[in-house]
Parts: C-alpha cells; sequence; structure tokens
C-alpha cells in the first residue's frame, strides 16, 4: 500500500482587511447585511455541526440518505480518475460516502474559508484514506478560485457543493458563481450538488428556529466574532434572532434584529443600529426541480440526474458542462 505525505494546504484565507472592508459595506446598506460566509469561524463551524444534527434540520439527514441510496449511480458518473473538488467542504462526512465508493480517484481537493476546520478535516481524512492524494485549499470559494496544478492522472474534474449553499447566493449571484465552477471544470467536467427544494412553511420554519435556540446561537456568534475581530463592543444579548420564509421570494431570511437604540465602533468607524432595525445575515433560497433546472441552464450546466427523498423535502442533481 503507497501511503502519501500528509496534505500541504494552500492557503488563500481572506485578510482582515477583507473582511473589515465587506462588512462595512454591508452595514452601511439599508437594509444592513452581513455575508453569511462569515458565519465560519471555530465557533460557527461548531455550531453548524451541531446545527445538521438536529431533528428539525432536515437538509444534512435527507441529503446523506439520498447519497447513500445512490452513491453506486453516483460514483459511476464520476468514473475513476476523476478529481473531486468540494466547494466549503466543513468536516467532509458527506464526502466520505463518496470516497468510500469512488473507483480509483485521482485526487480530493476540499475548498473552505474556515482555516483551522479544514486543517482538521483534511488531517482526518488523510489517516481514514491514507492511499488518497488530498490538496485543501483555503479560500473563499464564492470568488475567483486558483486549484494546484495537477501531477497525476486525471480524466475529469467534478465540483461537489452539497448542503443547499446553493440557496445562499441571490439567483444573480448563483447564476455566475455556477458558470465559474463550469469554467473550472471545463468540459467532460461535472457537478454533484445538493438543492433544497420549496415545501411548506412550517417545516422551512422549524429548521431555522430549532427548539434548542442552537441556530440562534449560530446566528449571534456572528456580533461575537466581530468584536474580537475589531473591538466593536457589540451587546450580543441586545440582538434576537429571527428567521422567516418569505414566500414570495421562495427563500428563507436569517436577521439580527436590535433590541434598542445602539451604536457600535469598528475600527473606529461608528455604526448605529436602531431599536428593531434588521440585519440580514442570510438568505436560503428554495426551488422547484423546473426552477433550478433553468438557473443550470442559464449558467452553462445541463442536469443529467435527480434523486430526492421519498417526502420530496431535498434533492441532489449531477450536472454536466454544456
Amino acid at each position: 500500500m503507497k501511503i502519501l505525505s500528509a496534505p500541504s494546504l494552500h492557503d488563500f484565507e481572506p485578510s482582515a482587511d477583507r473582511f473589515f472592508d465587506e462588512l462595512s459595506l454591508g452595514l452601511s446598506r439599508n437594509p444592513k447585511s452581513i455575508p453569511s460566509k462569515f458565519f465560519y469561524d471555530k465557533t460557527g463551524c461548531e455550531l453548524f455541526d451541531q446545527i445538521c444534527c438536529l431533528d428539525e434540520y432536515y437538509p444534512t439527514r435527507t441529503e446523506m440518505l439520498i447519497l447513500r441510496d445512490n452513491v453506486a449511480e453516483i460514483c459511476t458518473l464520476f468514473g475513476p480518475e476523476c478529481r473531486l473538488i468540494e466547494l466549503g467542504s466543513g468536516s467532509s462526512a458527506k464526502t466520505r460516502v463518496l470516497l468510500d465508493h469512488l473507483y480509483e480517484p485521482g485526487a480530493y481537493v476540499p475548498i473552505d474559508i474556515a482555516r483551522d476546520h479544514l486543517l482538521q478535516s483534511t488531517a482526518r481524512l488523510a489517516r481514514i484514506y491514507p492511499e488518497l492524494r488530498i490538496t485543501p485549499v483555503c479560500a473563499d470559494f464564492t470568488g475567483a478560485l486558483t486549484l494546484p496544478e495537477p501531477v497525476y492522472a486525471m480524466q475529469k474534474t467534478v465540483a461537489f457543493f452539497p448542503g443547499s449553499t446553493i440557496g445562499n447566493l441571490q439567483p444573480t449571484e448563483a447564476e455566475k458563481f455556477l458558470s465559474r465552477i463550469a469554467s473550472l471544470c471545463g468540459v467532460g467536467g461535472g457537478l454533484l450538488i445538493g438543492v433544497d427544494l420549496k415545501k411548506d412553511r412550517l417545516t422551512l420554519e422549524r429548521a431555522y428556529n430549532d427548539a434548542r435556540g442552537i441556530t440562534a446561537s449560530f446566528n449571534l456568534n456572528l456580533l461575537t466574532r466581530i468584536n474580537r475581530s475589531f473591538n466593536a463592543e457589540i451587546r450580543s444579548d441586545q440582538f434576537q434572532h429571527y428567521a422567516f420564509y418569505n414566500k414570495e421570494f421562495g427563500r428563507i431570511e436569517m436577521h439580527l434584529v436590535s433590541l434598542v437604540d445602539q451604536t457600535a465602533q469598528l475600527n473606529g468607524t461608528p455604526f448605529f443600529f436602531g431599536q428593531g432595525e434588521h440585519i440580514v445575515t442570510e438568505y436560503s433560497y428554495k426551488y422547484t426541480p423546473q426552477e433550478f433546472a433553468k438557473l443550470a441552464e442559464r449558467s452553462g450546466w445541463t442536469v443529467k440526474r435527480f434523486w430526492t427523498d421519498p417526502a420530496r423535502l431535498f434533492s441532489v442533481q449531477y450536472l454536466t458542462v454544456r
């Protein structure tokens, strides 16, 4: 058995200056907003892992069920010597379902914005799959991506984008993002993507308002991260988590609501929050199969396979570059 050396990190982690610039821009808008990618500091990653295990949060377990039930067909579509790129790899739990069944994979390239979490999950995978070439990349996958030059046999590149994260992008942003991934994968490339489906309001809203309050802690942790980064002295106990389904736009909206009039200083720049004012922290768009197929087509993809669960809560789809 050939055991490969420890994975070498390709580090493009966003700088503190970029965090400040994007945060300042978002808090200067009306309504105010904070990009959802900044949820994922160490605490945010840990809280999200807890969210994925909640009874109310159906996407993770449903997607995992779909993957397990259809993994043989999925891996046949990938073929041998596939370079598997995962966008927002997190703990890579779902990826292990694929890695256990892929035939002679060329490499696994996990991409995540949370450096420490990426290093931990990559080290764990390297122990489980000592023969697998793993090349982690710390980067914001919503921007331009630079992948390590392959030094191994490779038949095709397939991107894996689980967890319905595509829903965090507004449709115009999602179209541009999917177009960039099509260019990244190239001719003959593929995309295995998790897409949350439209369903009843109660099921959707329960998933983002769990009884234990873990999603609320996840949302409020954004303020803790901002305080730590910029000495902002924002009182997180003076904000409230609020999540609801906006049927007009087909999306869950997650907000932080200021309970009082208050001002925060970010590197000397004041930001005022009025009582009852909302900060948008996340959108999560839901799609019908037809809506997503049209989005994919506009982005240079064709939906080749569509899998769902018996209750049609969630979908996993395999796309190919047109």
